[in-house]
């Protein structure tokens, strides 16, 4: 007897165990504490992006935020021995010689010195190749030795709308060089109009992505990474608005990279002309100065105020008064968007530009030449 309930007993226990680690592996799989991956490997069930790997996911980026952080730099705008200007900038390549700090133009503009601070607060100078105030983009070098780290640099073509992000940089100045904000992706191929050269007008149109990570002055030039680590974009601008809060927009990297053999030869940017000097037709004011009027129907475009000579447009049909408003079939509000169109061209290529004479529709051909400035 005594036998037989030693036997019940271990077939109890046996049952029980083998109940129970049925329950506990229903539990775990049903409350995201792993899943298997196609690959046959344990991941984290909220790893949207693991392959072969696995990750403990406890919510932070520390991890992702140590592989750029070191790249970053504080950059400092001399002028006149004092500084006129502070921003951001990330090493993103190294050769035998020399590192390699891509930021905006805006952050190098006019400057007579560039001090860069390290992340662990060295400061040394480098040296301007080469910039773009349409592009926003410059190129600074320094000495290879002085490189603590290099950024890894991804793209922004795969990412997608509420993909976690975050920038470094060094907003409001020194004492807060080094600051990680995070956020998510809010928006991709956003057209704002900004303006150049501390013109009250809006002269150019910078396609960007949106973020709602906290973005401020000081934060200019310094990356914009994915949450693997990867920088994805060149953080650029804000909305400045009372009514606006979290709108920072980033140059998409694969935009920046296009461009950067040019910066850093310190070439500048070819880009062509259509030969025309022009206004808004909002520039009401200013075009009856011209001589010129526009009808009130016409709410969009830009007014031909004169056409320069032995130009592309001197040799088309277009005339003082036109309205042009369209480019290659793409409208063109105002000369901001009218730039945006035409430097999508290179010198030499031929373009269709549709304008407005008399209330009536016309198209006639240019060639494009090189812009020089004066």
């Amino acid at each position: 007897m005594k036998e037989k309930n030693k036997i019940n007993l271990v077939i109890y226990l046996f049952v029980a165990f083998v109940l129970g680690g049925l329950v506990m592996y229903y539990i775990a799989i049903n409350t995201n504490v792993y899943q298997e991956n196609k690959s046959g490997n344990t991941t984290n069930n909220s790893c949207r992006a693991c392959s072969g790997t696995i990750i403990v996911n406890d919510g932070s980026l520390s991890a992702s935020v140590e592989k750029v952080y070191d790249a970053v730099m504080m950059i400092q705008n001399y002028q006149n021995n004092a500084i006129a200007s502070t921003g951001s900038g990330f090493v993103y390549k190294t050769d035998d010689k020399y590192g390699y700090v891509l930021t905006n133009h805006h952050v190098i503009s006019g400057a007579t010195k560039i001090v860069l601070i390290r992340s662990d607060d060295k400061e040394i100078e480098g040296t301007v190749l080469g910039s773009d105030e349409y592009l926003d983009l410059a190129v600074v070098r320094i000495n290879k030795s002085d490189v603590i780290d290099t950024a890894k640099i991804g793209t922004s073509e795969n990412s997608k709308l509420g993909d976690t992000v975050f920038t470094i940089g060094s907003p409001l100045g020194y004492e807060y060089r080094g600051t990680v904000t995070d956020g998510i992706l809010s928006g991709k191929d956003r057209l704002v109009t900004v303006s150049l050269s501390g013109s009250n007008i809006n002269d150019w149109v910078m396609k960007v992505l949106q973020t709602n990570a906290a973005v401020n002055p000081g934060n200019s030039g310094g990356p914009l990474v994915n949450a693997t680590g990867e920088v994805i974009g060149v953080i650029s601008l804000k909305l400045v608005q009372t009514e606006v809060e979290n709108m920072g927009f980033a140059i998409p990297i694969e935009y920046a990279m296009s461009h950067i053999d040019s910066l850093e030869s310190g070439k500048a940017i070819v880009r062509p002309m259509l030969g025309i000097s022009m206004l808004n037709v909002t520039d009401t004011y200013a075009l009856y100065r011209s001589g010129i009027m526009i009808k009130d129907d016409i709410k969009a475009g830009v007014v031909v105020v004169e056409i320069a000579k032995d130009s592309g447009a001197s040799k088309s049909d277009l005339q003082k008064g036109d309205v042009v408003t369209k480019i290659n079939n793409e409208k063109v509000d105002n000369m901001a968007y009218l730039r945006y169109e035409l430097y999508k061209y290179n010198v030499g290529d031929k373009i269709t530009i549709t304008y407005l004479r008399d209330g009536k529709e016309k198209t006639t051909t240019i060639q494009l030449t090189e812009y020089k400035e004066d």
